[in-house]
């Protein structure tokens, strides 16, 4: 049976579904990073031996072990080596040193990454947004969120949730990392951002990567879409269609991660208002608000 060596410094960071931890420790004086990934067992979900799903369990080290990513333009992999057996997967890469980039400089990135060429490998996640919402409904959709003042606004969404996944189907269809925060692109070499989380690798509306971006970014949206635009190649899309990917995937996010956090702390003593401020749930809160006029445009569609 795998195990961690003792001395290894354990990180945080595997919370995936598959990720069975993630830890710090040194080869020749090198040091390096161990992610271990568990294969599907009898009774676990289908989904995740589905290699199109965004939950397909081995995509990070597919990513990795087929060197998809070693040179495209605005994210870069890390280098990394990948041993498999029969219970799953250890990738071993090298550390990678906060750059503490901007949100500028990683819209950008991602700008140029829409431009990537990565073909069409059968491990490449392909409906993101529609797999998240997809878990989302099966777990009831966002009940929670009714019990607060943008209920209306959430039922409308919600409703019209196929019909803004069809918008998105419209767009042009460029590489997107799928989950790009700070955390997940702390280094820089040259002009390209390091990613080290590459588990929801494909393809997906032009101007997805910046909605997820935008929900942890400090800056506002306006700056980022302009980082975005400078970095995107030209005829890839146009500025609105960029807007509208971003608007859709950015709420659609946001609502369900705030319905994710609420629900943790809802059943506890006391009125859900009152828990707002928890440190489990704010984060998402003040997310959320950050796109209120993104559903205002919504709204209109």
């Amino acid at each position: 049976m795998w195990q961690p060596e003792p001395d290894w410094v354990a990180l945080p960071g595997g919370s995936g579904t598959s990720t069975v931890g993630v830890w710090r420790t040194a080869l020749g004086g090198r040091p390096v990073v161990v992610k271990r990934l568990g294969a599907p067992q009898a009774g676990d979900p289908a989904i995740l031996s589905d290699r199109s799903h965004v939950a397909w369990w081995r995509r990070e080290a597919d990513v990795l072990e087929t060197g998809l990513t070693v040179s495209t333009p605005g994210l870069r992999s890390a280098p990394a080596s990948v041993e498999e057996d029969e219970e799953g997967v250890t990738i071993t890469r090298d550390w990678v040193e906060d750059a503490a980039s901007s949100g500028l400089f990683l819209a950008l990135s991602v700008g140029r990454f829409a431009g990537a060429q990565i073909g069409h490998p059968t491990f490449l996640a392909t409906d993101l947004l529609r797999d998240r919402l997809d878990r989302v409904a099966r777990n009831g959709g966002w009940p929670t969120l009714a019990r607060t003042t943008v209920a209306d606004v959430a039922d409308h969404l919600w409703t019209r949730r196929e019909v803004m996944l069809t918008l998105l189907d419209g767009l042009p269809q460029v590489p997107q990392h799928g989950d790009p925060t700070a955390l997940n692109l702390p280094g820089r070499e040259g002009d390209d951002a390091l990613a080290i989380d590459w588990g929801t690798l494909g393809h997906g509306p032009v101007g997805g990567d910046l909605g997820y971006l935008s929900l942890s970014s400090r800056e506002e949206f306006e700056p980022l879409l302009d980082a975005y635009l400078l970095g995107l190649p030209g005829g890839v899309a146009d500025r609105d269609a960029v807007v509208l990917g971003a608007q859709v995937t950015a709420v659609y996010t946001a609502l369900s991660r705030a319905e994710w956090a609420l629900a943790r702390v809802a059943t506890g003593e006391g009125a859900l208002a009152a828990k707002y401020r928890h440190p489990a749930v704010a984060p998402h809160l003040r997310a959320l608000q950050r796109t209120f006029g993104h559903m205002e445009a919504l709204l209109e569609l």
